[in-house]
Formats: structure tokens, sequence, C-alpha cells
């Protein structure tokens, strides 16, 4: 039986990395301007990258021995991420995506205090991958 607070921790990571999946994806489809080309794909590579993300998280989890938490409701429960609003315009889609990265680094790091092993090597495989994608994103901002 894991401890409940890693388990907490992780289960609000699977919330917020899915909610910023779910925006980014989001962005994807509704991202206009003169970098529209290069902003859509970057984003198809990081919900893309996430959605990978979500099932590892989600498997740790159950490794654990507990149930993952699923649904939007569920999620919505856990996550303070915001949902997106596809009215902004491309500089204002990367401001939000950049500090939702820096709260799902923050969330990342909590979860990881008290982990195993194990658990914090996924837990640092997201710090990494969030860390690369806010990057990403600050310097698409120019």
């Amino acid at each position: 039986m894991a401890d409940k607070d890693t388990v907490t921790g992780l289960s609000k990571l699977l919330a917020d990395t899915y909610a910023v999946y779910l925006k980014t994806h989001g962005y994807h489809w509704n991202v206009r301007g003169p970098n529209f080309h290069s902003l859509h794909a970057m984003f198809m590579e990081q919900y893309t990258e996430m959605w990978q993300a979500i099932d590892e998280i989600a498997e740790r989890i159950r490794a654990l021995g507990e149930l993952a938490p699923q649904g939007y409701r569920s999620f919505g429960n856990l996550s303070g991420i915001q949902d997106g609003d596809p009215n902004k315009d491309a500089a204002g889609m990367l401001k939000e995506l950049i500090g939702d990265h820096e709260a799902l680094i923050k969330t990342a790091r909590a979860a990881r205090e008290g982990a195993d092993d194990v658990t914090a090597a996924v837990i640092d495989d997201r710090i990494q991958a969030h860390e690369k994608h806010a990057w990403m994103l600050r310097a698409s901002l120019g």
C-alpha cells in the first residue's frame, strides 16, 4: 500500500496534466495568426507527449495499489487549471500555457516529496517534460 500523500499528489498531477492536455489540444485547433503553422505543430507535439504521460501517471497510481481518478468531475475537483479560451490570440494562448506548465511543475515537485524511487523517477520525467514545454512556449513569444 502506497503512502496516501504520494497517491494524492499523483492524482492531482494526473488531473492537472489532463487539463493542460485538453487546453493544449484546443489551442492547437484554434490558434490563429502569422505563426499558425509552427504553433499548431508545437501544440500537437506537446499534447501528444502529455497524452502518453497521462497513462503513465495513472498506471503508477494503480501500481501503488490505488484507483486512479477518472472523469471530468473528478479531474475538475482535483485540478486548479482553468479551461482555455479559444478567443485568445496566439500570444495569450502561449502565456496561459506557460503559466499552466509552471503550475504543473509545482504540482509535480509537491507530489515527489516522500515518493519512492520508482514514483520519483516518473515524476522527474514529468518535471523535465514540463520545463521543456514551458521553455518552448516562452521562446515562441519572441
